[in-house]
């Protein structure tokens, strides 16, 4: 596995990382960690490689875009100073324009996007051991679908942030799409956006996989 012994891994994103973890740091008992893929991703990781003592620290926020990412990056990311660190963000920067589609000063655009991950990334990257970028997702297995396909656009963004800067990269909308080959969407989450536990789970995977974890 990738991530070195006694690493300490932070995961920051949106709601979906969020999962209820502890404030103002999601670490520690009764669920700090949060109730979504990170919390599954420490089990995992504690549970199978309980030698390495990987320190996972949850900072996803509901309701974010990567607008606020930015403005939280100092405190939330580079003060903890981790050793790895897992970015996934995107699906709030994307759904807002469809949901608010006339607040059009919190909607996103692919440029912003694209500039404002790059800049978090090559800020960051130096002070790390692993980056991971993971791409935002949308439960909708039709691709022609409108909001399914601008979280395509922007997960490219993601793909092309990765290959760009040789980061680990974790596409969640394959995964996803390769579970609704069996699953219609509302069994894995009620509004194409927040998973279930099942959907939590593909996501851990998912990370999992990017970084060699093995049984």
């Amino acid at each position: 596995m990738q991530i070195e012994k006694g690493s300490k891994l932070i995961m920051i994103g949106d709601s979906i990382t969020d999962a209820e973890r502890a404030r103002p740091v999601g670490e520690g008992l009764f669920g700090a960690v949060g109730r979504g893929y990170v919390g599954m991703v420490d089990a995992l990781l504690g549970a199978v490689y309980p030698d390495q003592a990987i320190r996972v620290i949850n900072m996803g926020t509901s309701g974010n875009t990567v607008r606020d990412l930015k403005a939280r990056w100092q405190t939330d990311v580079i003060d903890l100073k981790p050793d790895w660190l897992s970015i996934m963000i995107g699906d709030n920067d994307v759904w807002r324009q469809f949901d608010l589609p006339l607040q059009k000063e919190i909607h996103v655009s692919p440029e912003e996007y694209e500039t404002t991950l790059e800049d978090l990334v090559t800020r960051t990257q130096p002070l790390l051991k692993g980056l991971v970028l993971m791409t935002p997702f949308y439960i909708e297995p039709n691709r022609q679908d409108a909001m399914r396909a601008r979280m395509d656009a922007y997960g490219a963004l993601v793909r092309k942030i990765a290959e760009k800067h040789n980061t680990l990269f974790v596409d969640t909308q394959a995964a996803f799409d390769a579970a609704l080959q069996t699953y219609y969407p509302a069994a894995l989450s009620w509004d194409r956006v927040h998973p279930n536990h099942v959907g939590h789970m593909l996501l851990a995977r998912a990370f999992l996989q990017a970084v060699g974890f093995s049984w």
